[in-house]
């Protein structure tokens, strides 16, 4: 069965500009990497639990904030690895200092055989629509469009 994951995201609108919220995984991987390595908030899900139910959930695991009103879906994509990711916007607001992120657990170095904890995001960051496409995972930008193409028509 392929992966599957569902995400949210969290846009305002700031002098007549779509920002959007983005997150940066946690970990050592990801630690000096910046320019295409902020995502947006998603997770897996599994049989018999909704695609946006499992969006819902993941963005208050990754980030502590909760997700509510009007949900419009910008569809799916399949990412580099396979992976196909379902991803629904909302209007919403938060400061990102207040983030708080779940834990989990992670083998570092990669086939050592230890364990670390680490936090699933470490931060999130607003952006301008046109910033956040060089910041997202290459594989996320088509979200980016489709958002600007449904928002900004309305």
């Amino acid at each position: 069965m392929e992966k599957r994951s569902a995400g949210l995201l969290m846009f305002r609108r700031r002098d007549a500009e779509l920002e959007v919220f983005l997150v940066h995984p946690g970990g050592p991987f990801w630690g000096k990497k910046d320019a295409g390595a902020w995502m947006i908030p998603k997770g897996e899900y599994t049989d018999g639990e909704l695609p946006l139910d499992a969006a819902r959930r993941e963005f208050h695991e990754e980030t502590g904030f909760g997700a509510s009103g009007e949900f419009i879906d910008l569809g799916t994509v399949r990412q580099a690895g396979g992976k196909l990711v379902s991803v629904w916007a909302f209007e919403g607001d938060c400061d990102p200092d207040k983030l708080t992120s779940n834990l989990c657990m992670l083998e570092w170095p990669p086939h050592s055989g230890h364990m670390i904890e680490i936090p699933e995001v470490d931060r999130g960051a607003w952006y301008a629509l046109a910033v956040a496409k060089s910041s997202i995972l290459k594989s996320q930008q088509p979200f980016l469009d489709v958002l600007s193409a449904r928002v900004l028509k309305r």
